[in-house]
């Protein structure tokens, strides 16, 4: 591998590089990864598939497990879940274990996983088998007033539980595939069950409703079960949270308000003492009654996101409820006091009576509390919002495909795409940092960059890959400058010559004393991954001998970039990064703002999720060290 000169920017602490400090994020200290590997051992991804059945439980942890390989790069995550839903669809995408007549909203909840393994792979066997789930939804049998039942068997019965098996798969299933007609409905069932189940002296919702009111659990009058189950209400916030992320704005507004009612509530029986949550929401203390893992973890998971996406206000940002759970719950990767299940109804009966909630067995490593409790550790990983918006254009970058169904849509180097071309996990990184994530569709002007602390450019279209390209203008140009003048943070990210439009990017880069040169640097042949490499560190570690690693790569030892354009600088832009002599990365100081350049897309997913470079490449630390510098140096907008 060679050894690259590392050009200290001293010049530049005030845009951002003094603002970091110390290595990347402990393994040993992250209660996520020490629960992951409990998972890992308790439940392998090997051995006899006849032992693994499709079942919502492993469908928790996966979605925690998937949280865990965005929040880190570890592909490990994402092979186990890969591994695991492979036990169980075949090549055609028949659902091994699953029974379609059962109607069963259990069954819907893994849908996600197929979602995102359809999305990250391309392979059709995952979409064929959401497809049988969608197909589930369409003929499920509802009540009156348009909600699922939770099983066909329970006639009429609608349970907080089955929102979240199926609300988030419908809500994100219809998202991809254009059946904007769904969303309505799902705002609909949303609706229902919280009229039918809500109490109006707590705001607490029961676990349960029948619509007959035949029920021996049910009340004769409200169809009502008799308790607030702790885990029905954590099943329920999770799912308005991950639904939401899915639902258009005009839609999600009718979430809005129910969330903040459900909030308020469980925000009022949380234990005082330890921050945790009882399995009877209102009778903390009762004898019988005692504080639930799962639960309080689901809580946790709800309120953490809601105030991440804006939903709710900071003051719900919920760090006792996260701290009590690690010193109630967590020791050693192992996690205690889930209760096993709570049911309604069935065989033996479910009464649902105090006595029977606090009858149910409590387990340790129970997989609906691990489950809840990777979710929850994934979400407090992530920073509260920090008021910061990362912009990427999607103007001048405007490519077109056409989707499974058809449908033209937009791709390569866009936030919400998951597969090898798109920029999903760069996003995570700024999310999980505090910073929003939006795109500029059009043409970029004073007004719209206003609400930018970061504008990202990427790989500007040619001819061959749009059929009319934008091409920057004057304007466009005069905008961007002038924003950058005014405190912005720009990054300008182009490709080798032969697949990006340099004379007009090259015109904007100008501007900032950057020239994107017409070559292929650094090729690398198949798999020779080496090739690529480049050592972030001067001679033995050690940038010009004194100790300390790059000012802007302060957590990255190694990086993998291939077929690259070198920069000619001139006047405010230095180099950044070289490599014999030649230009790799440079930043240049224009008024009250910064611009970084580098000849390549880079983070795309391809060479940042984990599953392709071996592991001794650290694209992924590179990632979030750039996003750290970039938002370090950026203004609250």
């Amino acid at each position: 591998m060679k050894k690259p000169s590392i050009i200290v920017l001293a010049i530049l602490i005030g845009a951002g590089a003094a603002a970091q400090s110390g290595g990347g994020p402990s393994d040993a200290a992250d209660p996520a990864i020490s629960m992951a590997s409990t998972v890992l051992q308790l439940w392998p991804d090997t051995g006899d598939s006849t032992k693994i059945h499709w079942a919502y439980d492993n469908g928790v942890v996966w979605k925690g497990l998937e949280g865990l390989w965005y929040n880190t790069g570890d592909a490990r995550y994402f092979k186990y879940i890969q591994h695991q839903m492979d036990r169980l669809v075949d090549k055609e995408g028949n659902i091994r274990t699953y029974k379609s007549e059962d109607y069963n909203l259990d069954n819907i909840l893994c849908g996600r996983l197929l979602l995102m393994l359809y999305n990250v792979t391309g392979q059709k066997q995952y979409y064929k088998a959401a497809n049988t789930l969608r197909e589930q939804l369409r003929q499920q049998p509802r009540t009156s007033q348009g909600s699922f039942w939770h099983k066909k068997k329970y006639t009429e019965q609608v349970w907080l539980d089955g929102l979240y098996m199926a609300q988030p798969f419908f809500a994100e299933y219809a998202a991809e595939f254009h059946e904007d007609s769904v969303f309505g409905d799902i705002v609909k069932q949303f609706t229902a069950i919280e009229a039918n189940t809500r109490d109006k002296a707590t705001g607490l919702l029961y676990h349960g409703w029948d619509e007959s009111k035949k029920e021996k659990w049910a009340d004769k009058e409200t169809g009502r079960s008799p308790h607030f189950w702790a885990r029905a209400m954590g099943w329920y916030g999770m799912a308005l949270v991950d639904a939401m992320d899915y639902l258009p704005a005009n839609r999600r507004v009718f979430l809005e308000p129910i969330l903040t009612r459900y909030a308020a509530a469980i925000k009022k029986v949380q234990d005082p003492a330890t921050g945790c949550w009882w399995d009877i929401l209102d009778k903390p203390n009762e004898k019988g009654n005692y504080l639930e893992a799962s639960a309080s973890c689901m809580f946790v998971y709800t309120l953490a996101k809601a105030v991440r996406k804006g939903y709710l206000p900071d003051t719900y940002r919920p760090e006792k409820g996260w701290q009590g759970i690690q010193k109630k719950f967590f020791s050693n990767g192992a996690l205690e006091g889930t209760v096993s299940v709570s049911g309604l109804g069935g065989n033996p009966y479910r009464d649902g009576s105090y006595h029977y909630y606090t009858s149910e067995k409590v387990v340790p490593n129970d997989p609906k509390g691990v489950g809840a409790f990777l979710l929850a550790a994934d979400e407090m990983a992530m920073k509260p919002p920090t008021g910061k918006t990362v912009l990427l254009d999607q103007y001048f970058n405007n490519e077109h495909h056409k989707d499974i169904t058809g449908a033209s849509v937009r791709f390569h180097y866009i936030w919400d795409e998951l597969d090898n071309n798109g920029y999903a996990i760069w996003g995570h990184i700024f999310n999980k940092l505090g910073a929003r994530t939006d795109t500029l569709s059009i043409a970029p002007s004073a007004g719209n960059l206003a609400k930018a602390s970061v504008y990202i450019i990427v790989d500007p279209d040619n001819e061959r890959e749009s059929p009319v390209p934008n091409y920057p203008s004057d304007a466009d140009i005069d905008a961007i400058e002038n924003w950058v003048k005014a405190g912005g943070v720009l990054v300008l990210m182009a490709n080798d010559s032969a697949n990006c439009e340099f004379t007009h990017f090259n015109r904007l880069a100008a501007r900032f004393g950057v020239q994107f040169n017409y070559d292929c640097y650094h090729k690398v042949t198949g798999s020779q991954f080496e090739m690529g490499a480049f050592a972030m560190t001067g001679q033995d570690g050690q940038a010009n001998g004194v100790g300390y690693f790059h000012e802007i790569f302060r957590n990255t030892r190694k990086i993998y970039i291939k077929e690259l354009s070198t920069l000619t600088l001139s006047g405010r832009a230095k180099p950044a990064f070289t490599d014999a002599g030649h230009n790799i990365m440079a930043v240049a100081r224009v008024g009250k703002g910064v611009v970084f350049a580098v000849g390549d897309p880079w983070f795309y997913n391809e060479y940042t999720d984990g599953r392709k470079l071996p592991a001794d490449f650290e694209n992924y630390n590179a990632a979030r060290d750039l996003a750290q510098w970039l938002l370090a140096g950026a203004h609250t907008k």
